[in-house]
């Protein structure tokens, strides 16, 4: 079965969907609603298909982009200009990458595989395979947005990375032929789009159909679509949109309130921070800090370890039910915080010790959402 975008409304509950379900991060959603909109300005078709669909021959993808989404400072904006990086050449590089896959290893890619979900992350890759005319399948590797390539069920079950290629946005372009391990391949990626000041688009994990199956959490692009839609239809009939996806998704609310402290730096191409939050509710003095690297990861309420990844933890504007990507967290921005269980997957072991508290450096043990309020469906 296929499902396909067909009106800006679609691509906008899509898109915002897709941001939502980033948890913090993900990419920039007025960049993946652009990409969109120029492929369907086009006549492409965009959307994708039930992986039940597929047949196992044939070769699948991963296109995604990396890099740090911590902005820019003043410093690297004249170093950039040293360097003459000043106009792009290729504002669509994921396209330019899955040929530059394709030209070096002699393989046509029949179907793309979204990386993760975000609101560019997600939508951009979508968009660079309906320019190729490349089928997109109905499900991603990591159920939401991760910030490194190991966090994947792709890179826990071994599929290959490698080879990989890399193009930027300035027009360097780059293959990591083979790397010692995901790690590695993270770390070069990283270098190469700290190189870049931005965001690298990149081609990888080309495996058969087959494999890509084993590894795929699917259904995960409708279930954007639909959660996207939610918010629009609760706001649309004066709701709070919180407890529309409360009572139509089993999303909980974690803390309503505003950011009072906020802490970042940009470390080895991470955006690193943590954002306090006070209760904005009169006499009540509840906080509720969130850890970040790219993505939410770790809460506390009260100082006390709370909801943690790989569960969603998810910022939403309290007024108009808009996802708030971490960047765009200022003192004194309210929010209110949801939270959701993640897929199985992930809570299996290996995914758990690089996607679980322990490895952001909490000595504790992962306790599931519904452990943790109790309740939840």
């Amino acid at each position: 079965m296929a499902t396909y975008l067909c009106t800006l409304q679609d691509l906008e509950d899509f898109v915002r969907g897709c941001t939502l379900l980033g948890v913090g991060g993900g990419g920039n959603p007025a960049e993946g609603l652009k990409a969109l909109k120029e492929q369907v300005a086009g006549g492409k078709r965009v959307g994708w298909v039930d992986v039940s669909e597929l047949p196992d021959d044939g070769w699948a993808a991963c296109t995604f982009l990396m890099g740090s989404t911590a902005p820019l400072t003043e410093e690297k904006r004249l170093q950039m200009k040293e360097l003459g990086l000043i106009n792009w050449r290729y504002e669509r590089n994921l396209p330019i990458a899955l040929c530059e896959l394709e030209a070096y290893t002699q393989k046509t890619v029949d179907v793309l595989v979204p990386f993760e979900l975000g609101g560019s992350n997600t939508p951009v890759p979508i968009a660079g395979a309906a320019s190729l005319g490349k089928l997109v399948v109905d499900g991603d590797y990591a159920g939401r947005a991760v910030p490194e390539i190991t966090q994947t069920t792709a890179s826990v079950m071994g599929l290959p990375f490698c080879p990989v290629a890399s193009v930027d946005k300035w027009g360097n372009i780059s293959i990591i032929k083979e790397t010692i391990s995901y790690t590695l391949a993270e770390r070069i990626g990283k270098f190469i789009s700290d190189a870049a000041f931005g965001s690298t688009g990149l081609a990888g994990f080309l495996v058969p159909i087959s494999e890509m199956k084993r590894a795929l959490i699917a259904g995960t692009l409708t279930r954007a679509l639909s959660v996207g839609r939610s918010i629009r239809l609760a706001r649309e009939r004066g709701e709070d949109p919180a407890a529309a996806l409360e009572r139509e998704h089993g999303f909980r609310v974690l803390f309503r309130g505003r950011v009072c402290e906020k802490s970042w730096k940009d470390m080895d191409g991470y955006y690193l921070g943590t954002h306090l939050l006070e209760s904005d509710e009169t006499g009540n003095t509840h906080t509720f800090r969130v850890f970040f690297k790219n993505e939410n990861h770790l809460t506390w309420l009260d100082g006390t370890l709370y909801v943690t990844s790989p569960d969603l933890i998810m910022n939403m504007d309290p007024d108009t039910g808009e996802p708030v990507l971490n960047d765009r967290i200022d003192v004194g921005t309210r929010l209110v915080l949801l939270g959701a269980r993640c897929h199985p997957k992930l809570r299996e072991q290996p995914m758990l010790s690089v996607l679980g508290p322990t490895y952001f450096g909490v000595q504790s043990e992962y306790r599931p959402i519904e452990d943790v309020l109790g309740g939840l469906s």
